[in-house]
C-alpha cells in the first residue's frame, strides 16, 4: 500500500470514529481528532469554532450509545498537498440527508491527521444520493 492509500485510509478512519456515538459522548476522544484551529460550518448555517463543538458535541444528537446513528456512504479522499486531506461524503440521521466535505492536515513531524475544517449542506428532498 502506498503512502497517499495509507493516508487517506487514516482520514477517513478519523472521519468514521467523529461519527461514532462514544467518541461524540467523549470530549477527550474528539479533542485527539480535532485540530485546535478546527472550524464547521454545519447544515444549518451555524459556523462552530474547535471549544463550541467540543463543548456542544456530546449533547448533541448522535452522541451516546443509546443514541441515534449518522449513517455514512460515499466516503473518498484525496491528498490536496503534503499533511493535507480533503474527504467527502453523504449521511444520513434523522432522516436527513447531508453531503459533507473535510479538510484534514497533519503537521510536519507528526503522525495523526486532525480535522481542520468541516462543512454540511442539507440534500434537498427527492435528489438522488450522491448526484453532483
Amino acid at each position: 500500500m502506498d503512502e497517499e492509500t495509507t493516508d487517506v485510509g487514516a482520514a477517513i478512519a478519523g472521519e468514521l470514529q467523529l461519527l461514532d456515538p462514544n467518541v461524540r459522548a467523549s470530549r477527550s476522544l474528539a479533542e485527539r481528532l480535532l485540530d485546535p484551529e478546527f472550524i464547521e460550518v454545519g447544515a444549518s448555517g451555524r459556523r462552530w469554532t474547535y471549544e463550541e463543538m467540543l463543548a456542544a458535541l456530546p449533547e448533541m444528537s448522535g452522541a451516546g450509545a443509546d443514541g441515534p446513528l449518522i449513517e455514512s456512504s460515499g466516503m473518498t479522499g484525496v491528498v490536496l498537498a503534503p499533511g493535507l486531506m480533503h474527504l467527502t461524503y453523504e449521511t444520513v440521521f434523522g432522516g436527513n440527508r447531508a453531503r459533507r466535505s473535510s479538510l484534514w492536515r497533519r503537521e510536519r513531524g507528526e503522525t495523526a491527521w486532525r480535522m481542520y475544517c468541516h462543512q454540511a449542506m442539507p440534500v434537498p428532498a427527492g435528489e438522488g444520493q450522491n448526484e453532483s
